[in-house]
């Protein structure tokens, strides 16, 4: 595998450095890719930079992942109008932890391959460089010429942002370009990866290595990804989306990428997964003869996450979808854990009952008039129990006069109301 052909075609190269491909025709060679530990967990806006070094790693090359425990504290100004806040070291350690266990599931760090992947952390070779030894022996290699040309310091002093830039964050690029030679002195790294608006950092580090060592190190940046739309990739209104299940349900996750436009799932495909060409001309072409189908978006959603969580949460989520879309029955509704249940039925409307109300005794009619107001009147109730469209927990109710009991419960909890094909409540039972 050609690892510049196989970045070109899926659309996940920026820039190159001239010289670049030639390097890595050469046999196998060492590349790093920085992230930021500013959480305890990477979200989606990492993963295009992940799955480059996973794709490095296939084609035979040594990807090392840099988890920036130094460059974290100080905050790339990049693509920011203000200063970030900045972390203590025992969070970056916490952070740095859970971080290296998502990458396991991307990257080969524990075989005996000549190209196991490596992780790094920059705070251990800069937590005992001094300040005064820094600014003489790198600091110097630099001008602050070279240093205001970079956009990213350009954009901050334009006139963009109203609170400038501080000394700490102008030194950003020279302790990320010092990584670049640290690791080229330490592991023959040659060539840096990142995003685009990584471009002035990562040179900068070339610029290093050639003024240090006489060496010659390369750099490859993909673009930054966007929606179709113009809205920021990656963004919900709750927020990221995040790979730790903790924060993002794998539930919550696939929703996320099955609903994505045709347009950014064809292009969201190409980055995301490691189908082959074929295959996606296959999909794309599937998609165009029958978009209501969205079989693009099905493929899309069930390869990441199965690759981020598992086959069996991937399995999960498209049967929790089921339910709620017209393909699930009761069966696979009681199936769903506490927290799916609440991630697929969260917007529809809810009411709170008291548990004592599942005596056996209590009409489900006198509930859903009086107490969860989900029909007006009980003759409307009865009108669509005799019309076959009232369901609680997915199963027909033929009975008007049918009671409440404790047996409806799922989870020791929790009741759903299904009026029609596709009109859901959500009981909540207390006590």
């Amino acid at each position: 595998m050609n690892f510049i052909e196989e970045l070109s075609w899926r659309g996940m190269i920026h820039t190159v450095m001239p010289g670049t491909e030639e390097e890595l025709a050469k046999g196998m060679t060492t590349a790093y890719l920085g992230i930021d530990p500013t959480a305890d967990s990477l979200h989606i806006g990492h993963l295009v930079g992940v799955m480059i070094l996973r794709h490095f790693q296939r084609a035979g090359h040594r990807p090392i992942a840099l988890v920036g425990g130094a460059t974290g504290m100080i905050g790339d100004p990049s693509m920011k109008s203000q200063e970030r806040k900045l972390l203590d070291e025992p969070t970056l350690r916490h952070n740095q932890e859970a971080i290296k266990k998502q990458l396991a599931k991307f990257l080969d760090f524990d075989s005996d391959a000549p190209n196991a992947a490596i992780l790094v952390n920059n705070y251990d070779w800069m937590k005992d460089f001094s300040f005064l030894d820094f600014i003489r022996d790198i600091g110097k290699l630099i001008t602050v010429n070279y240093m205001m040309a970079k956009d990213s310091v350009k954009k901050r002093l334009s006139g963009e942002s109203q609170q400038g830039m501080s000394f700490t964050e102008f030194s950003y690029q020279l302790v990320q370009g010092y990584d670049f030679l640290h690791l080229y002195r330490t592991h023959n790294c040659r060539l840096q990866l990142g995003g685009s608006d990584q471009w002035g950092n990562i040179t900068t580090g070339t610029e290093l290595i050639r003024r240090t060592d006489g060496g010659e190190a390369f750099a490859l940046t993909c673009p930054l990804i966007t929606k179709a739309d113009g809205g920021k990739f990656g963004k919900t209104e709750s927020g990221n989306v995040w790979l730790d299940p903790r924060y993002t349900s794998p539930y919550k996750f696939y929703q996320f990428w099955l609903n994505v436009s045709d347009a950014d799932a064809e292009k969201y495909i190409k980055i995301f997964t490691f189908l082959n060409k074929e295959e996606i001309e296959a999909l794309v072409a599937e998609q165009a003869s029958d978009p209501g189908r969205r079989p693009l978006q099905k493929r899309l959603a069930l390869e990441i996450t199965t690759m981020v969580h598992s086959a069996e949460d991937a399995q999960n989520a498209i049967d929790a979808s089921a339910i709620l879309f017209g393909g699930g029955g009761a069966d696979a509704l009681r199936k769903l854990d506490e927290r799916t249940l609440l991630d697929v039925f969260e917007a529809v409307p809810s009411f709170e009952i008291d548990g004592a109300l599942l005596d056996g005794n209590t009409r489900l009619a006198d509930i859903l008039v009086e107490k969860a107001p989900v029909f007006p009147s009980k003759a409307e109730m009865r009108k669509l129990v005799q019309q076959g469209g009232f369901y609680i927990n997915k199963e027909k109710v033929t009975d008007p006069m049918a009671v409440a009991t404790a047996d409806m419960l799922i989870d020791g909890k929790y009741i759903i109301v299904q009026k029609g094909k596709k009109q859901y409540f959500l009981l909540k039972v207390n006590g």
